[in-house]
């Protein structure tokens, strides 16, 4: 059986937090999709198919990752997919709060889909999408925050506005 793992988020933009546990991920799961959520609570920088795009270049040589996009809810994407489990980055303390109410009710969903939480690398833990977005706005170096592509991508976001 084929051990596939969904790795949900916005990824707006994709840092190199989010790419740590993609990364990691891929070495614990047979194969990990992506899966690019439109979060209706956030005003997106970056289009689905940008981040997609992005997300596509910046795992271009993991072959056991794919990258996708998909509304709706997770639950239902997972099991449509045959995912039987959910990959999902932890930074923080503050994190874990919020992301066991997510767990709670993924679970009320569909009891047969784990989710299984993991570590960012120490020197990400402080890292969101929001805040790097924020110091690009400003153009600020984000080098050390974000993969090449995605660091020409906010230039240019920026340079637009």
């Amino acid at each position: 059986m084929t051990r596939l793992a969904i790795c949900p988020g916005s990824f707006d933009p994709v840092t190199y937090g989010h790419l740590d546990i993609i990364q990691r991920g891929a070495k614990v799961f047979d194969q990990v999709i992506v899966a690019v959520f439109n979060n209706q609570s956030k005003a997106p920088l970056f289009s689905v198919d940008e981040r997609v795009h992005l997300l596509e270049a910046v795992t271009d040589d993991l072959d056991n990752v794919t990258v996708d996009s998909c509304s709706g809810l997770l639950m239902d994407y997972a099991s449509d997919m045959n995912a039987q489990v959910i990959l999902r980055g932890l930074r923080a303390v503050s994190d874990f709060e919020y992301e066991l109410q997510i767990t709670s009710m993924n679970r009320k969903l569909n009891e047969e889909i784990e989710t299984f939480f993991m570590m960012t690398n120490n020197q990400y833990s402080f890292l969101s999408s929001s805040m790097v977005k924020e110091v690009a706005k400003y153009h600020a170096n984000v080098s050390d925050l974000v993969p090449d592509i995605v660091e020409k991508a906010l230039k240019q976001k920026f340079k637009q506005s």
